[in-house]
């Protein structure tokens, strides 16, 4: 056996987390909850390179409505004088979707805009079961609830991304926690002094 290499199956060399540290810093996270995404090839590269960013993302609950109605009842175009253009809507696929998560272009794919590149910022449908995005949907809908990216990772060779349904910190709860962290590293620095 190789030694510093993840021994579990499926896995070569231990991929890289990409992880979101101001979100456990500005919410209190209640509930967490493992999907998984799809991804293009060129994605998956540039995240086993750990080229990503959950700073800025959050995820969203689409139910597949537009503007009140179902997707599919949409109406014809009208004919005459009070025919006004009108936009084409692509209908929302219902479930989870990521939004504003930076993954970095992966250069080996070509140049930036080719065929084999990503947008970096593009919107991410989330895999889950009809079953969790219904209770979450539920859970959202408490004021000051939120579901927010945590940690991308891979398991058995598979993007997953963690997600939490989380509470917004007051600032007092922020100074709360920013006291402990002072305190805990001052604990673990005269710990290390006594050994």
């Amino acid at each position: 056996m190789a030694t510093g290499k993840d021994k579990t199956p499926g896995r070569g060399d231990q991929a890289p987390t990409v992880e979101n540290r101001k979100a456990r810093f500005d919410y209190a996270i209640l509930e967490t909850l493992e999907t998984g995404m799809v991804l293009t090839g060129s994605e998956v590269k540039s995240i086993r390179d750990g080229k990503a960013s959950l700073a800025e993302g959050y995820v969203r609950i689409e139910l597949g409505l537009i503007g009140g109605r179902p997707a599919s009842a949409g109406r014809g175009p009208k004919v005459g004088r009070d025919a006004r253009p009108t936009r084409r809507i692509r209908p929302i696929e219902p479930g989870l979707w990521l939004h504003s998560v930076n993954i970095a272009e992966y250069p080996p794919a070509g140049p930036a805009g080719s065929v084999g590149q990503h947008n970096p910022t593009r919107v991410r449908k989330l895999l889950a079961h009809k079953r969790e995005i219904a209770k979450l949907a539920r859970q959202v809908e408490v004021k000051g609830m939120t579901l927010v990216p945590l940690k991308i990772y891979f398991k058995n060779g598979r993007a997953k991304l963690l997600v939490g349904l989380a509470r917004g910190k007051s600032h007092e709860d922020k100074r709360q926690s920013i006291a402990k962290r002072e305190s805990d590293r001052d604990i673990a620095r005269a710990m290390s002094r006594r050994v």
